[in-house]
């Protein structure tokens, strides 16, 4: 007709602040991974903050307060562990819900989580994100200079990397929960409670959280071996990083096909897990509060599964604030170190201390350079590892001083709290569930950066990189 007018159709893309929202995402993903993967998980333990602040959520009805809702959110995206609710009891089932899907989804890892919403919202992995993404496999990470050869090669693997994350998951959780079924069964639970304790005692053990659905705790499984041995194995699992299973499964048991990062995690992590339960068993079994009053095999198979949770399994059958002094010593010290990197386990990563044994071994060799299994390690490489371990104390060493200002409570428990919080392991000496709100907020933030990863918060808070194109002088300071 004419003489009528034809209103202009909106474009099909959406309002232009939309656009440029969606553009200023693609931007931060493909530009600066590690700030938009530090931005995602912020994002997400705000979302679980206000779902776990729900009256939904709580089992009396009630608004849980938000220093414990966001305690929580923490602990559970973090996988972490500790709580200063009861968490058996505090929360409904919509609540263990929450928890269940939160671990689950923290277990992801912060940068692998990221890549995956970074290539959802660009379309594509940028160049940037691929090579963060390959060097949390090797576990290298994208750093200024020249880009090294292992980041190179596995550019092209990180789809694999990524749907090995999702799948690993899936199957490994799900074979643990048909194991763990008829055991929870044997030692008296019904069945359909066992039903939902199966895949939640699964989740719990491969994310490395440590979190238990009943009040009890593992208490009433103490001497269902069979059943501690599934959660032993699933903590393994998970602790050993999800580029070891890729290449597990890449190479099945062709050990001269493991790639060195695959040969070190788990060479350390049995070492690590021997010479702990060896520690345990000598400093313990006289204490008639641990494991003074067991028999020789429970001791024996009780210093081996504490072992295996200090590497940030987080179960617990006996009580840790009965533990001698000394045994929280070697305890720290475990949980500092961690599991494996892009793993569910925290801490420096096993890794990471084997670096720094094979540089300290070289240097007392008088070799010029570092070297495993026939390959180099190049410095830079070193130059993280010794990164990582000043960040980390750095970070507990602050912690600590700022928990024991605030509580006023014995450094000894302060510190394995506090280790516990930056290794995301999740045990506890009694301190955490008594922490005023202050100290909460302190702890939490603890959580956020020993999940986070040091060198992924350093990148991301750290100003762009800038090229030198000159050197400086040489002079060599006094060290030592």
């Amino acid at each position: 007709m004419t003489g009528s007018t034809v209103a202009p159709r909106t474009p099909r893309s959406g309002p232009g602040w939309r656009r440029r929202v969606l553009d200023a995402f693609k931007d931060l993903a493909t530009a600066s991974p590690s700030r938009f993967a530090v931005m995602i998980f912020s994002s997400l333990i705000l979302v679980f903050t206000a779902l776990f602040s729900l009256p939904l959520a709580a089992s009396d009805g009630r608004v849980t307060p938000f220093a414990d809702a966001l305690f929580t959110a923490v602990s559970t995206i973090c996988v972490t562990g500790l709580a200063t609710v009861d968490m058996s009891t505090h929360w409904s089932p919509f609540g263990h819900i929450l928890v269940y899907v939160g671990v689950n989804v923290g277990a992801m890892g912060v940068l692998t989580l990221a890549s995956i919403l970074g290539l959802v919202i660009s379309k594509r992995l940028g160049l940037r994100a691929k090579l963060l993404a390959a060097g949390d496999s090797n576990p290298l990470r994208a750093h200024g200079g020249p880009i090294n050869e292992g980041q190179t090669i596995r550019l092209g693997e990180v789809g694999s990397l990524l749907s090995t994350v999702a799948l690993s998951t899936l199957v490994i959780e799900a074979g643990l929960a048909v194991l763990l079924y008829p055991a929870l069964l044997s030692s008296g639970v019904d069945a359909l409670t066992a039903l939902w304790e199966a895949p939640y005692y699964s989740a719990m053990a491969f994310t490395n959280t440590g979190f238990t659905p009943n009040a009890e705790g593992l208490a009433p499984f103490a001497q269902n071996y069979f059943l501690m041995s599934i959660l032993m194995a699933g903590v393994f699992l998970g602790s050993i990083g999800f580029p070891v299973i890729f290449a597990l499964w890449r190479s099945r048991w062709h050990v001269h096909r493991w790639t060195l990062h695959a040969k070190l995690t788990i060479i350390t992590t049995v070492v690590l897990f021997v010479a702990g339960a060896a520690a345990f068993l000598a400093l313990e079994y006289s204490n008639p509060k641990t494991f003074g009053a067991l028999d020789a095999w429970d001791t024996t198979f009780q210093a081996f599964f504490l072992s295996a949770m200090t590497r940030s399994g987080g179960f617990s059958v006996i009580d840790i604030g009965e533990l001698n002094e000394s045994s929280m010593v070697v305890g720290s010290m475990l949980m500092f170190v961690g599991g494996g990197s892009a793993s569910t386990a925290g801490g420096i990563k096993v890794t990471t201390l084997a670096v720094l044994a094979l540089a300290v071994w070289s240097e007392a060799k008088g070799r010029p350079s570092v070297s495993a299994f026939g390959r180099r390690i190049p410095s830079d490489v070193q130059r993280v590892a010794l990164s990582v371990v000043a960040w980390g104390a750095t970070i507990v060493a602050l912690s600590t001083i700022t928990i024991a200002h605030l509580t006023k409570a014995p450094l000894d428990e302060v510190m394995f709290d506090v280790i516990s919080a930056f290794a995301t392991v999740g045990l506890s000496s009694g301190l955490t569930e008594q922490l005023p709100d202050s100290a909460a907020y302190v702890m939490a933030a603890t959580m956020f950066m020993g999940r986070v990863g040091t060198v992924t918060l350093a990148a991301a808070v750290a100003a762009t990189s800038r090229s030198q194109l000159y050197s400086l002088p040489v002079e060599r300071p006094i060290v030592g």
